[in-house]
């Protein structure tokens, strides 16, 4: 007899609840995002590029730097503009790595409550 257990096949995750600020004026390259449709609704991400009336967002698991998310930027929450050492590379144009990405974001989340 097959046992079946509850919830087993279920891959839907739970969409953390964020702050968003309304206040910060247009989107700006290094300004921390969360995307409100699609499958990256309510991951965080950075602001990489501008093309227009869409963003390019990576985080460096899902989206890598190298092939980053186009997001219509009416589909995307600005979180807060971030003053991190990650933050300042991308705005200068400076060489960042994924995995920097990665753990500058991991640590906004656990200090944002997200």
């Amino acid at each position: 007899c097959t046992h079946h257990r509850r919830g087993a096949g279920n891959t839907h995750r739970r969409r953390r609840t964020l702050i968003m600020d309304p206040d910060l004026p247009e989107f700006m390259i290094a300004d921390v995002v969360s995307p409100t449709a699609g499958r990256e609704a309510g991951k965080l991400y950075y602001v990489v590029g501008l093309d227009g009336d869409y963003i390019l967002l990576a985080n460096g698991k899902d989206r890598s730097l190298e092939q980053p998310k186009r997001k219509k930027r009416k589909h995307a929450n600005k979180v807060l503009r971030s003053e991190t050492r990650v933050a300042e590379k991308l705005r200068s144009g400076d060489k960042v790595l994924d995995s920097e990405l990665r753990r500058d974001l991991a640590y906004l989340i656990k200090t944002i409550g997200g």
